[in-house]
This record gives C-alpha cells, sequence and structure tokens, in this order.
C-alpha cells in the first residue's frame, strides 16, 4: 500500500476526514508534529466517525524523526511526492508504486519550500485547478491525490 503524511496539520475536521479516509483506501497515515489541535477533540472524533480502530495512523515528533522512520522501517527504499501548489508536474502524470509516501502540509501555509526543493521534480506533484484559485481544502486534496494513487495500483484489497 502507500502512506499519507501530514505536516504539521492545523484543522481537527480536516485529519479527521483524512483518518477515515485511510481506513477506506489502505493507507497508512502519519501525522508530524506538531498538531494544531489534540486528536482526542471532538472534531476530530466526529469527522473520523468510528474509522479510528480501523485506520493505521502514527505520530512523529517532527519531519526529521518521520525521515529517520521512514529510513529504519523501510531500509531507504521509499519515495516521498510531494503535494503542493508550488510546482508545475501533475499528479495524474505520476507513477505511483507500493510504499510511495504522499506529504501534504499544513493548510495555512503548505510544505516548508526547503522540503519542496529537496524533492526530485517528478516527485513534486500538483493537481490542476483554474488560474486564479489558490488551493483545495486539505482532506479534499488528499482524496484526489490518494485515489489516484491507489487506482494505479489496481484498486489493491479493495471489495
Amino acid at each position: 500500500m502507500f502512506d499519507i503524511a501530514l505536516y504539521e496539520p492545523e484543522i481537527a475536521p480536516n485529519t479527521g476526514n483524512i483518518i477515515r479516509l485511510c481506513a477506506n483506501c489502505g493507507a497508512n497515515l502519519h501525522l508530524i508534529e506538531p498538531l494544531g489541535f489534540d486528536l482526542e477533540e471532538k472534531k476530530v472524533r466526529r469527522a473520523g466517525l468510528d474509522y479510528h480502530d480501523l485506520a493505521r495512523v502514527k505520530r512523529h515528533k517532527n519531519l526529521e524523526a518521520f525521515i529517520e522512520y521512514l529510513e529504519n522501517e523501510r531500509e531507504g527504499d521509499f519515495r516521498i511526492f510531494a503535494c503542493t501548489t508550488k510546482t508545475t508536474g501533475h499528479h495524474v502524470d505520476a507513477k505511483f508504486q507500493q510504499g510511495d509516501v504522499l506529504m501534504f502540509g499544513p493548510e495555512t501555509r503548505g510544505l516548508p519550500a526547503e522540503f519542496i526543493e529537496s524533492m526530485p521534480m517528478d516527485q513534486r506533484i500538483r493537481i490542476p485547478m483554474m488560474p486564479d484559485a489558490r488551493s483545495l481544502n486539505l482532506s479534499n486534496a488528499v482524496a484526489i491525490i490518494a485515489f489516484e494513487a491507489w487506482r494505479q495500483m489496481g484498486f489493491e484489497g479493495a471489495v
């Protein structure tokens, strides 16, 4: 399967929706601290409904701890896709594979420029939008890219 990583998420209902999404598509969810809310907040629980038990959610102290986790867990065999409005490559042009990580930034500022720039160009992806649009809601953006990745993997595990 693939992983979804939220770098410093700020809005509880978005994370709750993404927990539900991960439970339904089989993706692992990684939350990179600091979080802008408490995971026990009613808004997170309500959005995630009863999917918390079905989702695999792991918290990481910071970005460095998350990268270290991937290096140890995957033995260096992983790719991170920076999902950002600050690139030109579209998500449908990426060739996703098992073990890929889809990384999303916080709602108000997106991924840090240094992180985006550290990724190869073919691992910087965006969702096409109209010229005057700034961005999509985080949980909507995660859903669009996650389902494209899962589609490319033949909807493995789906019924």
